[in-house]
């Protein structure tokens, strides 16, 4: 089999993944409340995903190095179809818990492992090319997962979870019998270190020349999830928007974040800059907090929804993009820590978001809107054009 064909099996594994993280979104709220829960419960379903993969994600690619990328993709596939079932048969608010923890323990194996497997079957020139599938999938699969949970919850409330698991088996045995092990046994490590997130690193990194850069990965996952967390919950509050609706919503807003990163994003950072880009879009995202809360029928909720993320959207690339720029050596573990920020801010975002929202039902949006415009001054202060031309290792994490 061809590289090709290998790239659209893992395409078809990360689109099915997304999917099932999407595709529970407009359901949770009805499921919360139908077990007793309130906002809090809501955000902190949302955020046990979050911190499994967090605490996990990097487990799963040391073991990739020893065993193999395809045991471990099947792994975390199987996982996924496993905690979906788990999620469409519970009766408790534990339950959900123990399913969601369960899906984020798993289902991390597939991303890294996917990365890895991209970088052993593709040279340097076509290495980006394969790393933009993932992107892709990720994309596909959070427009098409929360309208496919509206759609099949008209059925039942566990009909979508019991359509991701099989999907997920589907996606398994695509892998088991046309995807071929990428890593040969004689390259692989013998005695792999298992490796949790890197605490000691992200401390030590908050003191180096990226340190605003790090913070800012934090906050803009942070206040993201202010409004992912616990979107539906507020919708269905507010509005009384069943799944149906709120599954239109969000692949209406998942279809503005894919063409924002994916075209707006570069054709803005190559002719403003990533620092202006960064800041425009951290002040935007602060109106676009404020106008979600006036908007009054489905029209102005899914106008003003789509705002706030294609003013958002574009934050999270562009700073990836100037950390890289700014980091002479070091380049993986700049990136790494990027990524483990952004996971930390998907943590505790939800988290927020969930205990404010039982105060005030606008609260979550209100303490994003204040923390994007503490970023906005902050980076008035500390992130300036200049600095760009002198890039740096990662004081630290490298000599």
């Amino acid at each position: 089999m061809n590289n090709k064909s290998n790239l659209t099996i893992l395409f078809i594994t990360l689109v099915i993944m997304m999917m099932g993280f999407g595709i529970i979104i407009p359901i949770l709220p009805d499921l919360v409340v139908k077990f007793g829960g309130t906002g809090v419960e809501m955000g902190g379903l949302m955020a046990i995903f979050s911190a499994m993969q967090f605490l996990f994600s990097p487990m799963w690619g040391s073991l990739s190095d020893r065993f193999g990328r395809k045991p471990i993709l099947m792994l975390g596939v199987f996982g996924n179809a496993i905690s979906m079932l788990a999620l469409g048969l519970s009766t408790e608010l534990w339950m959900l818990f123990a399913a969601r923890g369960l899906a984020g323990v798993l289902s991390s194996a597939t991303l890294p492992t996917a990365m890895a497997y991209i970088s052993d079957s593709t040279d340097d020139k076509s290495r980006g090319g394969g790393m933009g599938v993932i992107g892709a999938a990720m994309g596909l699969g959070m427009i098409l997962g929360p309208g496919a949970g509206g759609i099949l919850s008209g059925i039942s409330l566990q009909a979508p979870f019991y359509f991701a698991a099989v999907l997920s088996l589907l996606a398994m045995a695509a892998i088991w019998l046309f995807l071929p092990e990428s890593l040969a046994v004689d390259q692989r490590e013998t005695e792999t270190k298992l490796q949790g997130p890197q605490l000691g690193t992200m401390w030590r990194s908050l003191f180096g020349p990226l340190s605003f850069l790090f913070v800012a990965a934090f906050m803009i996952s942070f206040a993201m999830t202010n409004f992912e967390g616990i979107y539906a919950y507020y919708a269905k509050d507010r509005y009384g928007y069943g799944p149906e609706t709120i599954g239109v919503i969000l692949t209406a807003i998942g279809v503005v974040s894919v063409l924002a990163q994916g075209a707006l994003t570069g054709i803005a950072t190559r002719k403003f800059g990533e620092v202006n880009v960064i800041k425009a879009s951290l002040i935007a995202s602060v109106a676009g907090f404020l106008v979600m809360l006036l908007a009054q029928d489905l029209l102005a909720v899914i106008l003003t929804s789509s705002f706030f993320i294609l003013a958002n959207a574009m934050l999270r690339p562009a700073v990836s993009s100037l950390i890289s720029k700014r980091t002479s050596k070091g380049q993986g573990i700049a990136m790494g820590l990027n990524n483990a920020f952004m996971s930390l801010g998907r943590v505790v975002g939800p988290l927020w978001a969930g205990v404010v929202i039982d105060v005030n039902l606008y609260f979550p949006f209100v303490t994003g809107a204040i923390i994007m415009l503490i970023g906005f001054l902050a980076s008035l202060a500390f992130l300036r054009e200049e600095s760009a031309s002198k890039p740096g290792p990662v004081i630290g994490l490298t000599d």
